[in-house]
Order: structure tokens, then sequence, then C-alpha cells
């Protein structure tokens, strides 16, 4: 499933490319025709993204919202502006050029395509398609695409824990520690808790207990506060990264051979996440692979014991 990473990535695509253009929008699968005709011709205003959730805003205040799911993904076509300077010089965007297409799901897949004539047609089950003069945006597989009014955005956000990256205050942290620390579930069940805190998904949510050292089974009262900001502000650190880079990259202070193996394989990229029954890369334990709420968990039985 996409992270949090992931979903402020593709806001900053349509940021770049869709943003103070009108935008054609159509259903080729026919399942969205209805929310489809509402926003076609209008001019995207604003891209926005909290958590794993993304809102489009149009004119005359209307919102296409969108979370991916598991299977979601966003196809770009067409001119595909630069996210930043360090995607650029790591190769996953590269520079703003007709022919190009991009994958943007739980990782990105860039490559140059040959198109007969633009726009390229639809392909496959097409849930809908946003399409200015120069870029076309196929979204396949979400959980929920509809268009709401404001007043719906309002509630939705309502019951969204705080998003570093749309609010890194100290309320927002102060809130996060109070969520994590009045509750006796366990830790590892509250960083998935999109109530608690907004996009952190598997991959995340066992890097960050891994760093930590804390045992995801610990009720989140019995965490320290000192812990429990620790867990936040690496939050807000970690995600800086996966959004400059495209990459979820956990394994800093490296030498440049281990950080250049990880930015080239997704398997060199982490401590334990998929790791299970491999010994854990600083004390030799076998990483434990385990149910929790129907997710698989990964951690050290050792090092967060």
């Amino acid at each position: 499933m996409p992270e949090g990473h992931s979903v402020h990535r593709i806001a900053l695509q349509f940021e770049r490319d869709f943003v103070g253009h009108r935008v054609a929008a159509s259903s080729p699968q026919g399942r969205f025709a209805e929310g489809a005709a509402e926003i076609d011709g209008l001019t995207l205003v604003e891209a926005r993204a909290v958590g794993k959730q993304m809102f489009l805003r149009f004119e005359n205040d209307l919102w296409l919202r969108i979370h991916l799911g598991i299977y979601g993904a966003w196809d770009f076509f067409g001119t595909v502006s630069p996210i930043t300077s360090e995607s650029e010089a790591l190769g996953s965007m590269g520079a703003p050029r007709l022919r190009r297409a991009v994958r943007m799901a739980e990782t990105e897949n860039t490559k140059d395509v040959d198109l007969e004539s633009f726009p390229p047609p639809p392909v496959g089950a097409v849930r809908v398609r946003l399409m200015t003069d120069a870029t076309v945006a196929d979204l396949r597989g979400p959980t929920a695409c509809e268009v709401i009014g404001a007043d719906q955005v309002a509630t939705v956000l309502a019951r969204l824990g705080p998003d570093p990256v749309t609010d890194n205050t100290p309320e927002a942290e102060d809130r996060f520690v109070a969520s994590i620390r009045t509750k006796p579930t366990p830790v590892g069940l509250l960083l998935m808790d999109q109530s608690i805190v907004s996009g952190i998904g598997n991959v995340y949510r066992a890097e960050l207990l891994f760093r930590a050292r804390l045992n995801p089974h610990t009720p989140g009262k019995n965490v320290s506060e000192d812990q429990v900001r620790a867990l936040w502000r690496d939050w807000v650190y970690l995600l800086d990264i996966g959004i400059r880079t495209g990459m979820m990259l956990t394994m800093d202070g490296q030498t440049p051979e281990v950080e250049a193996a990880a930015r080239l394989n997704r398997s060199d990229r982490y401590w334990v996440y998929k790791r299970e029954g491999l010994p854990c890369r600083v004390c030799s334990t076998h990483i434990v692979m385990e149910l929790m709420a129907s997710r698989k968990l990964y951690w050290c039985p050792n090092d967060q014991a």
C-alpha cells in the first residue's frame, strides 16, 4: 500500500503539471462517469495530500478525494516535471519532456515511451483520466474516488491524525504524544491508526519501531514521553527523505557503498521490513514476522526486546 511519502509526491506532481490548468476529466472504465462529468472542464486550483489521502480542489469548490488503498496507482504521460532536484539527480523523475511515462504508487517507475499520438489511448481499467494540453494522469484501482464539497473534506480531515508535512507544529506533536500515551493498545497498532498519525503504513511502522528499539507489543501508555516524541521526530525525518527521494530510505548513517546499494535495491533499504528469517543487521538475531491485526509485522526480538 502506498504510504505517506508516495501520496505527497503524487500531490506534488499534480501541483507541478496540473494546478492552474483547465482539466478534461473522463472515466474510460465507466465506473466514475458521473463524478468525472462534475469536474470536466474545470481548472484545478490546489493539490493536497494528508497522510494516505489526496485532495484535488477544482474551481467552484469541488474536490476530488482519492485513497489509493492497496492496489491504486497513478500513471502520468506526456510532460512530467521533476518533483525535486534530488529526485532528478536520482533519475526517478527526469527533466521535463514529452514522451515520458511515470507510474506513481507504492514505488515509482519512469520510462521513455514512444507515443504515436497524444493523448495515448487508455489501457486497462482506468477509473478516471485527468488531462491538460500537455499531461495525462490515469488512475487505476483506488479504494476511494469521489467528488465532494468543502464540508465533506473537512469531515474527512477531522478524522485524521496529524501529518508532519501539513502540520509539523508543537501542538501536532503534543496531540500525537497524548494519543499514544493514553491508550493500552500496543504501539505497533497505534502507529498504523490513521486517526492517531497520518501516513504511516507497514514499512514505516516496522522501521520506526526498530530505529527506536521499541517492542511493538508495548502498550502505548507504557512508552515514555521522550520515546513517543522521538518517534514523532523520526517520522518527520524519514517522511522528508521519502518525499525528496521517492524511496523509503530508513538505513541512514551507512557507508557510501551500503547507501548506494539501498538506492538501487529495495531489499537493501530496510532494517527489518520483509527480512523475516534473516539475521538482524545489528545483532544477527533472526528477524521475526508475525500478524498483528491481520497485517504483517517485522521486528527483532533481541534489539526490540
